[in-house]
């Protein structure tokens, strides 16, 4: 499987020509009418079939339809003009605006790397025109744009919920509090910075009056109603994730008629976009169920796990040690190649040790969101290195910091998983 994906041969390509490869490696005895490839083109249509066919995987296009024309139609500059004069009198000033941008529009796109590349265009050069430090700026973009996976409504968190048959609703709010604190840790090394070394900020900067920044406001209302609208329906109990999803893209289509943003072009766009991200997703998808069905027909996720519970590891050890394979997987593969090939064989294992599903999904987001900063596919360092030109070491360098504060994130949910399971059991049924 790694030497094709190295290769770079698409990755649903690979998880099936691996599955294939499986099949033909284990031998296996057969009736005289049936022969190996029939066997297979069974086991990849059944898996094809049982990956796709749910309703609630219709939230997964609907939701990048909703960030897709949020992106093309710039409503997300809009949000940055609303949290520019909000931001001038905090220490560190307008370098919290990408954790602050980013936090929004995770909130609205589900996507980290439509958070990462529309906040990072927008803030990016403006911040070096203005005088603050280009390196923090850098790795707080970072940082901030992988919210895009914690924040509801996040594309991983459909994908695990469908495959683990967790809530997909109560996943959502399981990531709120999580993902405020981890914008929260971002702001307030950004403070501490701007406290211990003055100069990563300009001396002088534009103050606001407060009725400049209420008026700035009226910008940033209607993006702040639409996450109300989408977040608040579900934590209610009013609507599905899925209906949730369709109620976006329709609150996204009026934003962008309201701020006369919309055109033919950037609309044909969007979906062409969601379309392309949303089939690529499923290729996946489908590869790694088949994968996975391999992995299970032949017998290798039972001897790991027997393995893995042989080793007597205590709850906290069996996490470090996945953790660790997290981040190895990390920097080779995308967070959803990540999560639909290992989901199978770990989450027996985790469930067993005594771990919620709902707290083990909102982990498995945070070691995916600590592979998009891992090289050398860390997703959005190539992101941010097509933004602003520098080299890949030095976005690494810059990131660093924040990506030690994800890993303490990780050990404080884990040690108190009540940060995760706390808004999901208050919940309305």
């Amino acid at each position: 499987m790694f030497i094709f994906l190295l290769s770079g041969l698409w990755i649903g390509y690979s998880l099936f020509v691996s599955g294939i490869a499986g099949m033909l490696l284990y031998k296996m005895t057969l009736p005289p009418t049936i022969s190996i490839w029939t066997k297979i083109g069974g086991l990849i249509a059944n898996s094809a079939w049982n990956s796709t066919n749910s309703w609630s995987l219709t939230a997964l296009p609907l939701f990048i339809l909703m960030g897709e024309i949020l992106y093309k139609t710039a409503i997300s500059t809009k949000l940055l003009n609303g949290l520019v004069p909000w931001l001038s009198n905090i220490p560190g000033r307008l370098l919290h605006v990408n954790v602050v941008a980013c936090s929004l529009f995770a909130a609205v796109s589900g996507s980290s790397a439509a958070t990462t590349a529309t906040v990072g265009k927008i803030t990016l050069d403006e911040l070096s025109k203005r005088g603050y430090d280009r390196k923090l700026a850098i790795g707080s973009l970072a940082g901030a744009g992988t919210l895009g996976f914690l924040i509801p409504p996040s594309l991983i968190m459909i994908i695990y919920g469908i495959l683990s048959d967790t809530s997909i609703g109560k996943l959502f709010v399981g990531g709120i509090i999580p993902g405020l604190m981890l914008a929260g840790s971002y702001a307030l090394y950004i403070m501490a910075r701007a406290i211990l070394t003055p100069d990563i900020v300009p001396e002088s900067d534009e103050t606001y009056t407060f009725k400049q920044k209420l008026r700035a406001s009226r910008e940033l209302f209607p993006v702040l109603l639409l996450i109300f609208v989408v977040l608040g329906g579900i934590y209610l109990g009013l609507t599905t994730p899925t209906e949730a999803a369709a109620i976006g893209v329709a609150g996204a289509f009026i934003l962008a008629v309201y701020f006369k943003n919309l055109t033919w072009t950037n609309f044909n766009e969007a979906v062409l976009s969601a379309v392309k991200t949303t089939a690529m997703i499923s290729f996946i998808i489908t590869g790694a169920a088949f994968l996975s069905q391999v992995v299970g027909f032949v017998g290798i996720a039972r001897s790991l796990s027997l393995f893995i519970a042989d080793l007597n590891l205590s709850p906290y050890l069996l996490m470090f040690v996945i953790a660790i394979m997290y981040l190895i997987l990390g920097m080779i593969l995308d967070g959803i190649s990540i999560v639909v090939m290992t989901l199978p064989i770990v989450l027996p294992i985790v469930v067993n040790a005594g771990f919620h599903p709902l707290w083990f999904g909102i982990f498995l987001v945070f070691m995916v969101e600590l592979s998009q900063v891992t090289p050398p596919v860390g997703f959005s360092i190539f992101v941010i290195q097509g933004i602003s030109g520098e080299k890949v070491g030095t976005i690494l360098k810059a990131t660093f910091p924040f990506f030690i504060i994800m890993i303490l994130m990780v050990i404080l949910i884990t040690v108190f998983p009540e940060i995760v399971s706390f808004l999901p059991q208050k919940m309305v049924e």
